[in-house]
């Protein structure tokens, strides 16, 4: 690939039909007509909900799971079209880390084998290929833990592992499923730092899958927010969550902890539950929560937008009042 987008996603849908022919059920429509780009070396945070369809587009971005409609091209790949031999250039060229490093890791190898195993698997010429320690110090870990098994490393050190299995392969991409999920603050902490360094040492574009807002601002560069299978806003990480566009998005950000219990809001940021993927709602999909929805949002879906500049967009009619609503 030679200039322009890393990832371009047109129009994608993702749907999983009932499990049985017996189930009458529609489909569960898990991602719904996304638009979505990654530059080289971009940083990009990916937030929502539960169940608003995250870990879903990032699979169907890297081919993991087949889109139902809309195009997909990665390193100037279509991912759903290619061959299998393109595909599997393509696994070079795009790694995820997924949100259990254990069970991602083969319990029957040791941590020697997992490094070099895509390798193997990719026929990498040897003087192409960094040794275990190399990997190892590159993730921070010592070369003693070369010979374990993934059961004998803490959740720290296995997604340490599991980042260096990633990176011995030289990817462009790398994308991470919640990479600080069951660790403590300070174990979480040094991911982020770990991913966030050598991202900016390998020229590494990265795509971040996370529900928590603290770690955006300092892991992030942009930041795209998800409900319910679309993408209801984008932009840079500070200019959305200082001033949101969306009335989703100022919600997650209203429901961050407040240091200052004089500033702490009592009431519900967002009332009722989460419309069913099933029977999402017609127009906007968020109307039924909104707390300033009007007739159109009902009937009329919002289309993903430019706001204020060319770098923001938001899905939503009323946006422009959400935006004058926020302090400057």
């Amino acid at each position: 690939m030679t200039g322009g987008p890393l990832v371009t996603m047109d129009a994608v849908s993702t749907h999983f039909n009932a499990p049985s022919m017996f189930d009458r059920r529609p489909p569960v429509r898990a991602v719904e007509a996304v638009d979505f780009v990654v530059e080289p070396g971009e940083r990009v945070a990916l937030v929502g909900e539960s169940g608003s369809g995250k870990t879903t587009l990032v699979r169907t971005m890297l081919g993991l799971t087949h889109a139902s409609a809309g195009t997909v091209h990665v390193a100037g790949v279509n991912v759903h079209e290619s061959s299998r031999r393109t595909r599997r250039r393509l696994r070079r060229s795009a790694q995820m880390i997924y949100q259990d490093p254990h069970a991602s890791l083969s319990p029957r190898h040791r941590v020697r084998a997992l490094l070099t195993e895509p390798h193997r698997i990719h026929r990498i010429p040897a003087e192409q290929q960094w040794s275990v320690e190399e990997l190892l110090d590159m993730v921070e870990l010592t070369d003693e833990q070369a010979d374990k098994f993934p059961h004998e490393l803490s959740g720290g050190q296995a997604r340490r592992v599991s980042i260096a299995r990633a990176l011995s392969l030289r990817p462009k991409l790398l994308v991470a499923d919640e990479p600080t999920a069951g660790l403590d603050v300070s174990a979480a902490s040094a991911i982020l730092n770990l991913i966030k360094r050598l991202s900016q040492q390998m020229d590494m574009a990265y795509v971040m899958v996370t529900h928590n807002l603290n770690t955006v601002t300092f892991a992030a560069d942009r930041i795209a927010v998800m409900y319910l299978g679309t993408i209801v806003e984008n932009g840079p990480v500070r200019d959305v969550l200082e001033r949101p566009a969306h009335p989703y998005t100022q919600a997650l950000v209203d429901a961050l902890p407040e240091p200052d219990p004089t500033q702490r809001r009592d009431d519900l940021p967002l009332p009722g539950e989460v419309p069913s993927a099933r029977r999402p709602p017609s127009g906007c999909r968020f109307h039924p929560r909104c707390p300033i929805a009007v007739d159109r949002c009902t009937d009329e879906v919002p289309l993903l937008t430019p706001i204020v500049s060319a770098d923001r967009h938001a899905a939503c009619h009323l946006s422009e009042h959400v935006l004058e609503e926020q302090p400057t």
